[in-house]
């Protein structure tokens, strides 16, 4: 039932409702991300290599804002995610995956460069996010309301139960602990950071998410290395099932273009959340003096989190031969997908492929940190949109202990339950923000003329 809920949301009305946006913000921009690539790379990545003055509004380091967004883009979407989406969606869905990311570079740009213009101040520092835009720009305060309802479902669902699914899944397959004492102990680490608030989220995060980054892109890259000769057609068949009507398996049991593109999209959305909004509130923690700074780290955070880190997944699963599309379509027509199919396992198989036992254990190892980290941005976002809701600070000791009981029952809920609930919260939380970045895209590109100048 989630699933066919999931469907009727997603196909085909939020789907092009994302591109769409993405494309209208990009022909706003003049296709920044593309003609703008060493401006963008240097306001963002290259201003780590200049002198910064320290923190002065008690917020976020820029850095630290980067990371803490990170933390929560670049979870289970980045492994377990694509694995699920390439299986259900076929070798194509990575295609329309990249191609939702290209454009939400800008989508991304437009909702990080307003909710750092429309924030306010508070005594903990800056605190933003699109239910500010939504109400204080446009007037939209039932839109801003819906936005946070669904903002704290989306956290509770995709940003506890997915990340703790996927985490105890890989433990469980790597060593064999049961999946309910993985997701007790997740629980508690979690609870540890979150009680010292934004401050500590983006300590840790600060330092987690460039280690975690750095151990899964290496062991990616030998395991694609390893197979470099089938790196070619793994390319071209991302292509030809990306376009060509049941190209996966040949005949009549191939891929469907729209379920390669239902799932390369919504799998896109949910590791880079351009266009869902989440991720903009913890850019708006940012000590930063001009909006479009902050647009530059959005979009690099895209491109880091799903161009980069999902492609080198998809190129390990695809490349190292542990997937068989007739296979995954017969378990699909036959009602008879298990766990041990897709998700982390089958990245986990991809990665064994070279380093063997120690395959798994790489998988698990960064699974833990990826879903960890991200436990602890989600975290953060539901604490915002209620906040928003209450007016205040109100029930968020509550909220907090609610978090870490889904946390422990994500972690022995089904797959395909979890991320199909997880899917209709983030879409049902993207609808405003999304025609708020539509209509605000030309005041965001404003602020990017000025930064020319």
């Amino acid at each position: 039932m989630l699933e066919r809920l999931a469907d009727a949301l997603w196909q085909p009305w939020l789907l092009g409702l994302f591109l769409l946006v993405g494309l209208w913000c990009s022909v706003r921009s003049g296709f920044f991300q593309f003609f703008g690539l060493l401006r963008w790379l240097r306001g963002s990545l290259g201003s780590l290599f200049q002198a910064r003055p320290g923190k002065r509004s008690g917020g976020l380091t820029q850095f630290q804002a980067l990371a803490t967004a990170l933390a929560s883009t670049i979870g289970t979407g980045s492994i377990a995610g694509v694995a699920t989406a390439i299986f259900f969606g076929g070798p194509g869905a990575v295609f329309w995956m990249w191609v939702s990311a290209v454009v939400g570079l800008m989508t991304s740009f437009v909702e990080k460069t307003l909710a750092v213009k429309y924030r306010r101040r508070t005594g903990q520092g800056w605190e933003g996010g699109p239910m500010e835009y939504l109400s204080r720009r446009l007037g939209w305060k039932r839109a801003a309301v819906w936005f946070s309802i669904w903002c704290v479902a989306a956290s509770l669902t995709g940003g506890a139960m997915v990340q703790s699914n996927s985490i105890a899944a890989a433990v469980s397959a790597a060593l064999g602990w049961d999946r309910l004492a993985v997701g007790a102990a997740v629980a508690f680490c979690t609870g540890v950071v979150i009680l010292g608030g934004i401050g500590r989220v983006g300590r840790v995060s600060e330092k987690l998410v460039p280690a975690m980054a750095l151990v899964f892109l290496s062991a990616g890259t030998v395991v694609i290395a390893a197979h470099r000769e089938m790196v070619l057609p793994a390319l071209r068949q991302i292509v030809a099932c990306a376009l060509t009507p049941k190209a996966a398996a040949g005949g009549a049991s191939g891929y469907a273009i729209s379920t390669a593109l239902r799932y390369g999209v919504a799998r896109g959305v949910f590791t880079n959340e351009a266009g869902v909004g989440s991720s903009a509130m913890a850019h708006a923690a940012a000590d930063v003096d001009r909006p479009a700074q902050e647009g530059y780290w959005g979009m690099f955070e895209v491109f880091f989190a799903t161009v980069l880190v999902c492609g080198v997944t998809a190129l390990c699963i695809l490349t190292s031969g542990v997937y068989d599309p007739g296979a995954a379509l017969a378990a699909i027509e036959g009602g008879s997908v298990t766990g041990a199919m897709t998700g982390a396992p089958l990245s986990a198989a991809a990665f064994a492929t070279v380093f063997g036992r120690w395959g798994s254990l790489i998988v698990a190892f960064c699974l833990l940190l990826f879903a960890f980290t991200s436990l602890l941005g989600w975290s953060y976002y539901g604490e915002r949109g209620l906040a928003y809701l209450m007016g205040g600070q109100k029930l968020r000791g509550f909220f907090r202990g609610v978090f870490l009981v889904t946390v422990v029952l994500g972690s022995v809920g089904s797959v395909s339950g979890v991320w199909a609930l997880s899917d209709i919260c983030n879409g049902l939380m993207a609808v405003p923000n999304l025609l708020a970045v539509a209509v605000l895209a030309p005041e965001a590109m404003g602020e990017l003329e000025k930064g020319r100048k």
